[in-house]
């Protein structure tokens, strides 16, 4: 009889700086009652116990909200990671060898969860988790989602600097009149990343161009990402609407993902 192969050992990191220059303070400024980080620690617990979640700062402050949120701060993030030139791969890495060294033990994926996305189900992630442990081929799973907008036959640039003239972005539009002939458009929308922790251990640069990844699909609604102001007070508008999740928070959101698909496809 064959056993049941065992689940992967996943390190979910949530990376959390305290320099934020675009808004300042966004990981700990309260969304729908409860700090923005809180969110992605909320998810992250409902994930399964093979996933161990901690957050990675630099800030004092950060780290205390985050523990408050019944997070894991095991160390603080070295400063010359948290400056706004810092690679991701690098932050990701150091979270990863930092922590096989406390735990003693040697983790299968690494899991990124950006406080600044925090409309994301556990059921999404727990697809891109399976997804990769039973694609071999792959060094990760992303996700992406359809925009309300297909930028292949709408896309255009100045055809000059400074000029007023119109050209195509995308060659592939050339005589598409209707956005029903254009090949479907998807995005990598932040919302969550896997990847096999051995391709974090040898990730120099750019994760698209060094690895082969899948992909998990998500609705566009539910796929933010907090960077301003208006952001910010766009994502309490559209989970005030029912319109998209929030792990941690009381609210349901209304719309089904097949309900969002369709008036999608419409």
């Amino acid at each position: 009889m064959n056993e049941k192969p065992s689940a992967p050992r996943v390190l979910a990191v949530i990376p959390a700086r305290g320099g934020s220059k675009g808004l300042p303070g966004k990981n700990i400024r309260p969304l729908m009652g409860k700090p923005l980080l809180a969110h992605s620690v909320a998810l992250a617990a409902l994930l399964g116990e093979n996933v161990r979640c901690i957050v990675s700062t630099d800030d004092p402050d950060i780290a205390e909200a985050a523990r408050a949120a019944g997070a894991e701060v095991p160390f603080m993030r070295p400063a010359d990671l948290a400056s706004d030139t810092a690679p991701m791969s690098v932050v990701l890495r150091h979270a990863l060898e930092a922590m096989e060294s406390l735990d003693g033990t040697t983790y299968d994926m690494v899991l990124l969860l950006d406080p600044t996305s925090p409309t994301r189900t556990p059921e999404s992630v727990n697809e891109a988790i399976a997804t990769l442990s039973g694609s071999p081929e792959l060094d990760g799973v992303v996700a992406v989602s359809e925009p309300f907008f297909n930028p292949t036959w709408v896309g255009v640039k100045p055809q000059t600097e400074g000029g007023i003239e119109l050209q195509r972005y995308f060659a592939e539009g050339t005589g598409v009149v209707r956005r029903q002939d254009v090949s479907r458009f998807l995005r990598i929308n932040g919302s969550f990343y896997v990847w096999r922790a051995e391709f974090i251990r040898r990730l120099e640069k750019s994760w698209f161009d060094e690895g082969r990844h899948g992909y998990a699909e998500i609705p566009e609604t539910h796929a933010f990402s907090i960077d301003d102001e208006n952001e910010f007070l766009l994502v309490e508008a559209v989970v005030s609407a029912g319109l998209a999740p929030l792990p941690g928070f009381d609210g349901i959101h209304k719309n089904s993902r097949e309900t969002l698909d369709k008036d999608h496809s419409a």
